[in-house]
This record gives C-alpha cells, structure tokens and sequence, in this order.
C-alpha cells in the first residue's frame, strides 16, 4: 500500500468497488505527496479494532505534520455486528478490513493487523489474553513495529484502567506498552529481528480525553503537565478539506458498525499523555527527531533536490519536475540505508508517474484464472507529459520477457501491447483472504509468516515496466487487474483472482431435523473453467445416510453452475454434526466454496471457505404456525425458523396496526429495532394491543442508548449494559416451574450447552413485578443478572423480552437455543 495521501473530493465519491482504479492525482494533491516525500518521519497508532482509531489525528500527522502514518489494529472486527447486510464473523471481518483499508486510502495512512481473533465482547484484559494466544499476538505487534519502525508509537488506551472499558481495548495498549521494551532486544522474537532487524522507538503516548478523566471537568482541573497539546483543526488549501472534513470522511467508511460522520472545521485540541522514551521538550510529537534527509547517510543531495522542487514546483507542468526527480531516484537507489530506501523509493517512483503524468496499466481478459494457467493481458501505456522516456520493455517479477519493445513514448501518444502470461503462482496458492486459509482457534488465526501485520492478500500477479529517462532505467511494478463497462457505474475495476478449477456450496449453513424424516439436500457446483466433468460425492455424519453415493457433473462454460441433490436422513436420536460435498477432478479433490461480497462501499471480495453445512437433528416441538417478524439491524432468525417449519412474514413498519398483525401466532422484533427504526415510536400502542389481545410478542435484545421510544413495553422496563461474555458460564435456572421452560419442550441445563460467543448483552436491570425473570447468569467474579429472559401476561397475551443472544445461537445451530426461542414462541398456545 502507498504511503502517500492522495485526496479529490470528487474521486473519494465514485464507488469503492472501484477501489482498484488508477490514482490521477491533481497537480495541488501531487505537490501534497511531494511534502510528505520530504518528511522522513514515522508514527503508529495501536488500538484493538476497525473503528478504534482516531481518524482526526492519523489525518493530522499525515496532511499536516506530513508523517509516515500507519494504524495497527489488532483484530479485523470479526466479532462486531453489521449493519450493512447479514455477514457475521470471518466474513463480517472482511468487510471491516476493506472499510480500514478505505478508511486510510482517505485519510493517507497504512494498514496493519495482527492475528488475533475478535471473538467478541470481553470485559477484562486477562480474559482476552487467555482467549487470544498473548505471546503469538505480542510477538505480531514487535513485528508490526520492527518493520514499520515508527519515531513514535500512539496507544488509544490507557494500559493502566484493566476492567473499565472492553478487555481488547485495554489489552492493546498492554501489548504495546511491553512491545515497546521489546523491539530493540535481539533475543526476543528472534524471527522478526531476522527479517526487519531491530529497532528503538523514541517515544510512546496514550491518546486521553476527557472521557477517560470521567468528565470534562474533571479533565479541565487535571494537572496537563505530562500531556502534548496537538492542534488537530487546519484546513489544507492544496486539498480543499479542513482536517476535521478529512478524518469524517475517512470515519465514515465504517458503515458496517453505523459511524457515519459529519465534517468539522476550526480549531480542535487532541492530547498525548508521554509515557515512555524521550519527552519532547517542545511539546512536538517529532522533537529531537532529524526529520530530513540528512537522516540518512548520503541524504543530503537528495534532500537538495527536493527542497528546491518545493520552492519551484510547476504546478502548470508537473512533467517538468521529472528530471530532478528522476536525478534523486538515482542517488536514492545508492544509499546504503535500506529501511528509507525501501520506503521512499516506492513513493519516489510513484511521483514520477504523477509528475509525468505517465499511465501504466495491465488489464487481463478474464476476471479470474486457475493457479498455473496462461492468461491474456492487454497493456496501455502512455506519456502525456512533456517528459523524455521511453519503454525499454515488460517483464514478470521474475524477470521473464513479456515485451521487447523499445519504444519511445511520445507526448500523449497511447501504446497498447497484447500478451499472454503463464501463471507462476504457488504459494499462497488462491486469491482468498490469507488469514482465512487455515482453521484458526476461537482467538487467533492462521498465516503464513511473511504475510502476518499484512492487511490483504497481495496481489498475485503483477508486471514490471521497464522505463528509461535518459540513461536512468526505473522498473514500475504494477498489479494485473481486471475491468469492464457496467452501465451505471461505468468503468469498474477489481482485483485479478486465483481461484479453484470446480467449487461447491450448500445454500442453508444449518440445516434443522426436527424429526427423523429425510430432507433433500441441493448442493450447487460452480465451474471455475471450461469444460469441466467429474464426480460429486455428500459426506454424511456417522449414523446419518445419505443417497445417491455421487453424482456426474459436466460443465461446458467459466462460471456454469449445475444442482445435484442428495437426500440426507437423520439420526434417530438428537446429534449434529457437518455435511461435505466433495468434488473429484481427475486426480484432485476440491473441498472450497466460493463466497462473494458485493458490495458498492468495498472492493468485490472473493472468500474460499471450507464447503460444508452443520445438520442438526434436533429433539424439538413447537406450538402456533405463523410468526411475524419485523426487521432490526439485521439478522438471521427468520430463516432460522423456517428451519423447524415455522411460517415466516417479514412486517414492515407501516403494516404493523392491530388488525394486521392479530393473525399471527407470535410477533418478533429483530435485534436493535428500538434503536435503528425510527417509525418504531409511533407503533408501540398497537404492539401493545396486540398482546393484550392474545398475542405474544418476543423483543430481541437493543441498546440502552438511543432508543427511539423510553417505553418499550407494556410495564416499567429499563435497559442496563449488563452482558456475559463467557459463552459457557453457568446458567440457574430462576423459574423452574414456568411455562417457558416446560412447554412443548422441557429446557435443561444441557440446553445451555455449545453456546457461541456470549449468553447475551444489555440485559435489563429493572422491570415491573408483572415480569417473571427466567434465567440468571454472571461471568467470573461478578454477581448474577437476572435480566437475560423476562416474561409478562399483559391482558390474554404474553410480552418477552430477551438479551439471550439468539442472534448468534440460531443461526450457527445451537440445538438448545433452537429449543428455548419455539417454547417463547408457543407460550400460551
């Protein structure tokens, strides 16, 4: 990723599913990234998830200060909520990378993970550390560290507050505080010294506000002697955009948690309380820092040449900058300091291309390819500058020839050059999210070491132009992409993807029994190639039948899609367990499914997950047939109960009155519906009559802050930010003898088991005595809430309210949750 800030109001609006579209800067915006060139400075920000950073001063430090910028989160935000569209966990994790990696192409930072999991809400730093491997996530912040070599290192949380906000809060700016000890140790992690070497920053904050003070006013008469002041609120006339405009914008690329930001303009004050290293004395971030050329051994040439392009840039011609340019490449590409060589000359070589306005671009005919497959390529190049260059020739990154020719490339005059490539690819051998390759733990992933910190997988083919100005030969890599015409969006560019010859895919993720009669199964093979044939087999649990033993697919065309269904019988008795369609092509086997996200806010997304779908044979009955359901933030329990035959009818607002919804055995509102649908206030009177009537109506669980109506119920019912995070604490059983937990099904302990992620969150902490509280629960060393199920007759119906995290239990086929939401369901039926 480019570590120069490239801005346009205007192209910051077209989709980023064009994220991939060449960057053509402004001569003002090529200026900018000329200052940044000439700063040779380096600050990274911890913190523990997408969404955690502070836009404002990782836009500060980079557009003003002019910094090397980057931001380490240590989780991909797997284990938060989404409220763009139904994805939940690794593929929720995706999505939240793309919208950080869109975050800093606005804001001009890099991007840095670690593997750690975020497997939820964790309320202390112990927990965490236990959950995720600290060692493994500790040695991934030493490396992030060691090979960004920042001057100065930013925490967002305060290291010292265990217990008081989220436990990967605390423990991220745990881990960097211990990093920072670490890094220039040679005997600690030894495989990163190996790599990147060590290194020392010079010093390390904590990013405060007055919210960790408890109040503003407590913040105004705290002693500010041990904080830096950084005025974060200038406006950029080459950019357009004050900084607050800048780090909203780039705020508001998290649309997936709801952060959709509005700019701000004039001053505004950011804090750093110092915590290690050398305290500025000045109170600048940078004091004591060289911060110019003259760092580096051999730098001060080079320094020359660029102060002097500052003084005289020809904005009217930027092509007449290429020959200093060009002149500092040279002396670069001698200096013996490898760690700024190999940072500035990327953005060296860029901004001769910016300058000369020289376009570069391979695009491949097809959209996709198989590992070791030869591909067209169609190659554009083009001079529309003023500048002396000519194309010496194409090669792979190998070195492999692609094109010999040596043209010169007059003014504006386009080349295009056709060619075919053979795909050398091996390792990583698919295009797939890498750190989603390998099964993980519920708190780390998987990776291959030279990927670890990386925030995508990096690109799998690329090109090398070959260009002479003068007697100075450049080499510019560039990815191979793929484009087409879309009819609304125009010109759409996407990444070139390596995928399998054949995958597979079950449509239904869980699939509920909940009898012992069979249910046909379709499984959609999707050829990757053309003409493609071979065998499809179903791989059943023990005790489960399956039938036929296999089918033959043939395919004549890329992207054919052929349904084979298999009829699966259960288990007499109540087990789960995973089918596995499992494709054979000649000699190999194929296990993958294709998962896309398509969305207009992310590049497109290919994912390759291991093809399978949990069967539950559940020992289940139900009461009443057809269940309405309003929509929240989004959720799957809808297709959940069509899972046990229930008859599903989304309502939307406007249909919900008492004559409409007396039809329905029972009523749910999806989670957070209180807090996202606003017509949700004008409609309570008739959800209430709807019970009194005889209904029963089940609200799922939403926050207590920004409710869009205080009585949500019938009774007195107040929402608290009570939770348990540990899936598997216990659970007592409150009201033993209640219908809820009776009938049709009688709830056991046992229901309580292989839970996922949580018991639930935002419980109530006070209700009227018409409710009946169900169940209570606490995580270690914390008292019982008994808020997670509360029950009310309200005239001859029946008002539910659940924190239980149904959600997550559902839809990941948690036998006893399934068993627990029919009995709410068929209360008083």
């Amino acid at each position: 990723m480019r570590n120069t800030f490239l801005f346009a109001f205007v192209v910051f609006f077209i989709s980023l599913s064009n994220a991939q579209q060449p960057e053509k800067p402004t001569a003002s915006e090529i200026y900018h990234n000329l200052q940044e060139l000439n700063f040779l400075g380096s600050a990274l920000y911890i913190a523990a998830h997408p969404d955690d950073e502070n836009t404002r001063l990782i836009s500060y430090l980079v557009n003003d200060v002019h910094a090397r910028m980057a931001y380490l989160s240590l989780t991909r935000g797997d284990g938060g909520q989404n409220l763009v569209g139904p994805e939940l966990r690794e593929t929720l994790g995706v999505i939240r990378t793309q919208e950080l990696l869109a975050a800093r192409r606005t804001d001009g930072g890099q991007q840095f993970f670690t593997r750690a999991n975020d497997f939820g809400y964790s309320k202390t730093p112990e927990e965490t550390l236990k959950i995720w491997n600290k060692d493994e996530v500790l040695s991934d912040v030493v490396r992030a560290i060691r090979r960004f070599k920042p001057d100065v290192i930013i925490n967002r949380f305060d290291h010292r507050s265990p217990g008081t906000t989220h436990g990967h809060h605390t423990s991220s700016a745990m881990l960097s505080n211990e990093a920072f000890d670490l890094v220039n140790d040679p005997n600690k992690f030894t495989n990163s010294v190996k790599e990147f070497g060590i290194w020392q920053p010079t010093r390390q904050f904590f990013n405060t506000s007055w919210w960790f003070y408890g109040s503003q006013e407590k913040f105004d008469a705290a002693d500010k002697t041990n904080l830096v002041e950084v005025q974060t609120g200038g406006y950029f006339p080459s950019l357009g955009l004050s900084n607050g405009e800048i780090a909203s914008l780039s705020r508001s690329n998290h649309k997936s948690q709801g952060f959709g930001s509005t700019g701000s303009r004039g001053n505004e004050t950011e804090y750093l309380e110092f915590l290690k290293g050398d305290f500025p004395q000045n109170k600048n971030l940078f004091d004591g820092i060289n911060t110019t050329w003259s760092r580096i051994d051999g730098g001060e040439a080079i320094g020359k040449i660029l102060d002097g392009l500052e003084k005289t840039f020809n904005f009217k011609d930027p092509s007449q900058n290429v020959p200093a340019l060009v002149e500092a490449y040279a002396l670069l590409s001698k200096v013996n300091d490898t760690n700024w060589k190999q940072i500035k000359i990327p953005q060296l070589k860029q901004m001769i291309l910016d300058c000369g306005g020289i376009f570069l671009e391979a695009v491949s005919e097809k959209s996709s390819i198989n590992p070791k497959e030869d591909y067209k390529v169609n190659i554009e190049i083009i001079n529309r500058g003023s500048t002396a260059v000519s194309l010496k020739n194409i090669t792979g990154v190998d070195g492999t020839i692609l094109s010999e020719a040596n043209t010169k490339l007059n003014s504006n005059q386009d080349e295009k050059i056709s060619t075919t490539i053979f795909s050398k690819l091996n390792s990583p051998k698919y295009s797939s999210p890498y750190w989603l390759n390998e099964i993980g733990t519920i708190g780390m992933y998987k990776a291959p070491e030279n990927l670890i910190n990386i925030a995508e997988t990096p690109s799998p083919e690329n090109v090398v132009f070959n260009l002479n100005f003068g007697n100075v030969t450049i080499p510019f890599t560039k990815p191979v992409i793929y484009k087409f015409n879309d009819p609304v969006k125009g010109e759409v560019y996407r990444r070139l993807e390596i995928l399998p010859e054949v995958t597979s895919s079950i449509t239904d993720k869980v699939i509920i029994f909940p009898d012992a009669e069979p249910k046909q199964i379709p499984v959609i093979v999707r050829a990757g190639r053309t003409n493609i044939s071979g065998n499809l087999s179903l791989q059943v649990p023990s005790g489960w039948n399956v039938k036929p033993e296999q089918h033959v697919y043939n395919m004549s065309r890329e992207g054919e899609t052929q349904t084979f269904i298999f009829t699966v019988t259960p288990s007499k008795e109540q087990s789960e367990g995973f089918i596995k369609p499992l494709l054979q092509l000649g000699d190999a086997f194929f296990d993958k499914e294709l998962v896309v996200l398509d969305y207009d806010h992310i590049p497109y997304q290919s994912i390759l997950f291991p093809s399978e779908a949990k069967v539950v044979r559940l020992d289940i009955k139900k009461k009443g047939q057809l269940i309405g359901y309003i929509n929240g933030a989004g959720d799957a329990i809808p297709e959940s109960l069509k899972q046990v035959g229930y008859t599903v009818i989304t309502v939307t607002p406007n249909e919900i009155n008492e004559q409409n919804l007396k039809r329905f055995d029972a009523v749910v509102i999806g989670i957070r519906a209180y807090n996202t649908v606003d017509e949700l206030a004008f409609k309570q009177a008739s959800l209430n009559k709807y019970v009194e009537n005889g209904g029963t109506l089940v609200v799922q669980y939403n926050t207590n802050r920004g409710l869009v109506i205080e009585d949500l119920a019938p009774y007195k019912l107040e929402l608290s930010r009570d939770r348990v995070v540990d899936e598997n604490s216990k659970v007592e059983i409150l009201a033993s003898n209640h219908e809820v937990l009776n009938t049709p099904n009688k709830i056991t302990q046992a229901d309580f088991e292989n839970w996922v992620q949580e018991r639930g969150l935002y419980f109530p902490d006070k209700w009227a005595n018409e409710f009946t509280a169900i169940l209570g629960m606490h995580d270690v060393n914390e008292a019982e809430t008994k808020g997670s199920l509360l029950v009310a007759k309200y005239g001859k119906g029946h008002y539910i309210y659940t924190g239980l995290s149904f959600f997550r239990e559902l839809p990941a086929g948690v036998a006893g949750a399934y068993r627990l939401f029919t009995n709410l369901l068929s209360i008083g039926k």
